[in-house]
């Protein structure tokens, strides 16, 4: 498996994969993707089996120190300096799943932030999956600000 940072040009691959990945009400859209893409193709980590992706995980970089709403509409809010590495999505397509792929790419964006200097990372997930993240360290702050596609999210922190 190939492990990369995104390009524009994986621009419809990596729609095709959020849209099989997450309900429609919390999917990122294509122009979503494209804004993101041109403002941080290099915090997308994307995973090919040959020439097809197969999983992806993405997020901004700010010195904010929670996940907002505001963040996944606004691309422009990315701060290559920031502290914080935020992870909007961790997407692995159904046929893939269970064999660790996307625990591959947490790591790879756990040590690229670990790297560059950050001094964490900041995601949001449902409750069935707090134990999942906390098996790379994550720690569970409760219930998030966040309300996006009208779900209850968990907000998790990894510091350095």
């Amino acid at each position: 498996m190939l492990i990369r940072t995104a390009s524009m040009n994986d621009l419809d691959a990596v729609t095709a994969v959020e849209s099989e990945c997450f309900p429609a009400a919390e999917a990122a859209t294509r122009a979503e993707f494209a804004k993101r893409l041109s403002h941080y193709a290099n915090h997308f980590w994307l995973m090919f089996d040959e020439d097809k992706l197969i999983a992806f995980v993405d997020g901004m970089v700010t010195d904010a120190a929670d996940l907002t709403d505001e963040m996944y509409e606004c691309a422009d809010l990315h701060d290559e300096k920031g502290a914080w590495q935020m992870i909007f999505g961790v997407n692995t397509i159904p046929q893939y799943r269970n064999h660790g792929y996307a625990g591959e790419l947490i790591r790879r964006a756990i040590a690229d932030a670990r790297d560059q200097g950050r001094k964490g990372l900041v995601l949001t997930c449902k409750d069935k999956l707090i134990h999942y993240y906390a098996r790379f360290g994550f720690q569970n702050e409760g219930v998030s600000a966040s309300v996006h596609g009208n779900v209850t999210w968990y907000q998790m922190r990894l510091t350095f």
